[in-house]
């Protein structure tokens, strides 16, 4: 930012000073050429009056002119050419000075129709007070800029450490950095966006705080009424029929489960940064969704399979990934057709960026309609009937360990879970790399 406002001015001064600096030149060299030539006028001026004072009442200059009064006013390497009347003859000359002037800078003056003065002086001496005049001005330009250069560096720095600052707050706001900060620049514009993300952060932090309650306080609700199912159906499991038995211990499995993914989305609701964490294996953590979910489908007629890489793992977090895919996985028993394959597999976004692990739901049934695969992940928003909570819950909690989840596929269907950068799992003996 700095360094764009920077050049920004720059540019402008550069302009200006060619625009006003190069004219301005151009007057100093024609300002030093007019003073010269002013004072060879008034020099011919002056021998002008001073032949006038040898005239004699007609008009004309007897004797010869007496060139003593005149020689003084003549510069020194100068040549001086006078034409005036006289009686034996209708004009005459008399020139003073050196005999031939190189490079001559030449100014007349006309005497009557008898008479005439013409001045030669070397140009030389002019030239270099031009020359003179111009690095003047030139100088003067040069610090004009270097000032304003000054001036244009303190000013970029002034607009751009504020921005920079204030970019770096909300970049703090972003991760959970909510203290308030009390610096003002002086700027009204930024200032108040400074006492803007104050507010916001006082009111982000309160709604936070508010949600981490709700959420202890719906987990422990949930777990208690769960504790109650599984007392009834401990009490279940004594029973004399095998196939109560079976039930009822399966029953007991799912709540185990529930009450376990309860825990781990509310100790991943304490800890959003998933940069921090040790990495998970993906595949691991995806096989007990895929177990979990194969008697549904089997009961449909339909496969779920799991295929992949095992050595693929990524900083995130094992519940969230878990609830993440269920729902896609049930998205695809509902709505899908044919096998459903969850697929662990790497992508490369970019040449110059790190491989990412990819986690891809697949089927073969009808896929998503045109019309409605830009709100497919809004929430509440559905088209088979359901309350269209799932797949905008499953965007949000992939989003929360830095990932992404799209619709890569409309026909059939296939979503696409991109979580971070690949991590190798360290084995017993060394480091697996990924293949």
């Amino acid at each position: 930012m700095r360094r764009r406002i920077l050049r920004s001015i720059l540019t402008v001064l550069t302009i200006t000073t060619v625009v006003l600096g190069v004219p301005l030149i151009y007057t100093a060299w024609l300002w030093v050429e007019d003073i010269t030539r002013n004072d060879l006028q008034s020099r011919l001026e002056r021998i002008a009056a001073e032949i006038i004072t040898q005239e004699h009442g007609d008009g004309m200059v007897t004797g010869g002119l007496d060139e003593r009064s005149v020689r003084p006013l003549v510069p020194s390497g100068g040549r001086l050419t006078i034409v005036y009347p006289a009686p034996h003859d209708n004009a005459s000359r008399l020139d003073i000075g050196v005999d031939r002037v190189g490079d001559p800078l030449v100014e007349s003056l006309s005497m009557g129709t008898a008479g005439s003065l013409r001045l030669e002086v070397p140009a030389g001496p002019m030239h270099i007070r031009q020359r003179q005049a111009i690095a003047v001005v030139a100088l003067a330009v040069l610090a004009s800029l270097g000032a304003a250069v000054s001036v244009a560096m303190v000013t970029a720095g002034r607009v751009a450490d504020p921005l920079r600052d204030v970019a770096a707050r909300a970049a703090r706001l972003a991760k959970g950095d909510f203290r308030p900060d009390p610096r003002r620049h002086g700027i009204s514009e930024l200032d108040r966006v400074s006492d803007v993300l104050d507010s916001a952060t006082v009111e982000i932090a309160g709604r936070l705080q508010r949600e981490h309650a709700l959420v202890a306080d719906v987990s422990h609700q949930l777990r208690s009424r769960l504790t109650a199912v599984r007392l009834r159906l401990d009490e279940l499991s004594t029973h004399t029929d095998p196939a109560v038995v079976h039930e009822a211990e399966e029953a007991m499995a799912q709540v185990d489960r529930l009450t376990e993914a309860i825990d781990d989305l509310v100790r991943a609701s304490r800890d959003e940064d998933a940069t921090d964490r040790d990495p998970v294996p993906v595949m691991a953590e995806l096989r007990g969704v895929v177990t979990e979910w194969t008697h549904p489908f089997g009961e449909a007629g339909r496969t779920l399979a799991l295929i992949g890489d095992e050595t693929l793992s990524a900083p995130i977090t094992g519940s969230r990934l878990r609830e993440a895919v269920a729902v896609l996985v049930d998205n695809a028993l509902m709505h899908g057709g044919g096998t459903c394959t969850v697929s662990v597999r790497t992508v490369r976004p970019g040449r110059d960026r790190e491989p990412l692990v990819c986690v891809e739901v697949a089927d073969e049934g009808e896929g998503v309609r045109d019309e409605l695969a830009p709100h497919i992940f809004d929430r509440g928003f559905s088209a088979g009937g359901s309350t269209g909570v799932g797949l905008a819950l499953a965007r949000a909690l992939i989003e929360a360990d830095g990932g992404r989840l799209e619709l890569q596929r409309r026909r059939p269907a296939l979503f696409a879970v991109f979580l971070g950068a690949i991590t190798p799992i360290r084995s017993a003996g060394g480091v697996q790399e990924p293949r």
